[in-house]
């Protein structure tokens, strides 16, 4: 039935605003952060490596966790966008020296294929999961990581949440955590 000018002028309508009631919350974690492995933002922009002459903390650039830390980051995310992907969480872990060094695979994008060589074009490795916890703990945020769907298994991301907050002593993936100086878990939520 089509309503004509004369019933809808006699249709009426209430709209009630309740300002004092709570309809919800909304998570403060939609105001997180994403740390990606892409151009300069992992290298050269969070870490420096303990030995540059850039001030840092531990390798993580001094003026950043200075500039995050008041902002109250809830979450960041790593290692976020398409280099999760392909990113294995072994590869981050051990002695720095002996990391594997991989081609970075986010150079397919456009804008990379040109990239110098360096940290941009191939992972070093230098900064995986103890040095990403320590950047959270740093600026206050809560980890979040990134699985890798596409060419890892759920076991190995069983493995990853064993490795950041097992204890010590009965998980040797969280003795492998502890021989890198982080003994306590990490206790990662997401």
């Amino acid at each position: 039935m089509l309503l004509g000018p004369r019933s809808a002028r006699a249709a009426q309508g209430r709209i009630e605003v309740f300002v004092d009631e709570t309809v919800g919350t909304i998570s403060p974690n939609l105001q997180g952060h994403l740390a990606e492995h892409i151009g300069g933002v992992i290298y050269d922009g969070i870490w420096v490596g303990e030995n540059s002459k850039i001030p840092n903390i531990g390798g993580i650039r001094k003026s950043l966790v200075e500039a995050l830390r008041p902002l109250k980051l809830p979450v960041v995310r790593w290692p976020g966008g398409c280099f999760a992907d392909s990113y294995n969480w072994r590869d981050g872990t051990g002695p720095r020296a002996q990391r594997p060094r991989r081609a970075n695979v986010t150079i397919n994008h456009p804008f990379m294929v040109k990239a110098p060589d360096g940290p941009q074009k191939y992972e070093p490795n230098w900064f995986g999961t103890n040095e990403f916890m320590r950047f959270c703990r740093l600026t206050g945020a809560q980890p979040y990581l990134s699985a890798n769907v596409r060419s890892l298994t759920p076991q190995d991301f069983y493995q990853w949440v064993e490795y950041c907050n097992a204890p010590a002593g009965p998980s040797s993936l969280a003795d492998l955590r502890a021989s890198q100086g982080d003994r306590e878990p990490f206790a990662v939520h997401y």
